[in-house]
């Protein structure tokens, strides 16, 4: 029988996950190659023949995706697999009638195939959107466990920007570790404060592999979700963070969608900073589309080194969280909303227009 000619169309994470666990051994299928978006340099690589396994001996290919429908017509691909997260409903299906259109089929993987089971408890922590709050949700859950007396390890959402082979497998206990792996400010940004806090932290490309060497040394799998994507290890309880500060996108972004219908917790963040009409529109979508969760409504308080007066009156540049600002496409994020909160006198961004225009970004 001739084998089911694949193209996984990803960003450098889900994909490869959704490979690992569903086409790796499968003689049935012939992934092709993967294509890449979002993430920059990723495309040109190839997904290393040490992970790919032993029916690509030559690894696979890693391509743009800009070239879709030429790949599928050029390799004749039988089946488009969509594997990224934190789009619209509409690109979703953009992509997939560009597939269609070149005469391949068009399939979205579920997330129970794609799940890992633990022999140990599961606590996963995914949003509906970047940016809604998941690190500090991640940390505080983290926090209880250890105060139960558990030791927590923290599965984090892939970032494989580095050589492929050695980033397989990443266990980070310290600093060190971090030098060591030659860590991405993207990385050290969600790595130190679990550190610091002291919760292990695996990450990397192999999550069967991943889960069970952190399986040898926790209590509990806490699974820190990327962007709004799905969790890699099927939770025992699903927190799912939702945004009030955009009220609505928890029904038009994929995947955060299927985690708010999913959910068994929703925990509605950033309460103190958020409008009432914000707060009540989530509360709507959460009773319609997911009425058996839990609501767990949560403040996101600004925590300022030094003395917060310093700020009153003054001219403030906000550095913000990149994700929170692109993928999850904000115009202003917690630096904004604590500058003003502190009686800044002027924001020194032209992003935020609510503030007006003050010298340039």
């Amino acid at each position: 029988m001739a084998r089911t000619r694949v193209l996984l169309v990803g960003a450098a994470g889900r994909d490869f996950h959704n490979f690992n666990l569903v086409y790796r051994g499968d003689p049935e299928y012939d992934v092709v190659a993967f294509t890449a978006t979002q993430i920059p340099n990723i495309d040109g690589r190839v997904y290393p023949a040490e992970l790919a396994g032993s029916l690509y001996p030559e690894g696979i290919p890693i391509l743009p995706e800009s070239a879709l429908e030429e790949l599928i017509r050029e390799h004749e691909i039988d089946e488009v697999v969509f594997a990224y997260s934190d789009v619209t409903h509409e690109h979703v299906m953009h992509v997939g009638s560009r597939a269609l259109a070149a005469g391949a089929s068009y399939r979205l993987l579920s997330p129970q195939l794609t799940m890992l089971r633990s022999s140990k408890p599961v606590v996963a922590i995914c949003a509906v959107r970047t940016g809604s709050g998941k690190s500090q949700t991640t940390r505080r859950v983290a926090e209880l466990l250890r105060e139960a007396g558990k030791r927590v390890a923290v599965l984090r959402h892939p970032m494989p920007y580095g050589d492929l082979t050695k980033q397989a497998v990443q266990r980070f206990e310290r600093y060190e570790d971090l030098d060591a792996a030659d860590a991405t400010i993207e990385e050290r940004e969600e790595y130190e404060p679990h550190l610091a806090e002291g919760n292990l932290v695996f990450a990397g490309i192999d999550y069967e592999q991943i889960l069970r060497l952190a399986e040898r040394e926790a209590d509990v799998i806490l699974w820190d979700g990327g962007n709004n994507d799905t969790p890699f290890i099927e939770p025992d309880i699903h927190i799912v963070v939702v945004d009030p500060h955009r009220p609505g996108h928890e029904l038009r972004y994929h995947p955060g969608e299927t985690n708010l219908r999913m959910a068994d917790v929703c925990l509605v963040n950033k309460m103190d900073t958020a409008t009432q009409e914000g707060i009540d529109a989530v509360l709507n979508s959460i009773r319609e589309n997911a009425p058996t969760a839990k609501v767990v409504l949560a403040a996101s308080p600004f925590l300022i080194e030094g003395d917060p007066e310093e700020i009153r009156g003054k001219r403030v540049l906000a550095i913000e969280d990149g994700p929170t600002l692109t993928h999850g496409e904000m115009t202003y994020g917690a630096a904004v909303l604590a500058a003003k909160q502190h009686g800044a006198a002027e924001l020194i961004d032209r992003c935020c227009p609510q503030w007006g225009t003050g010298g340039g970004r």
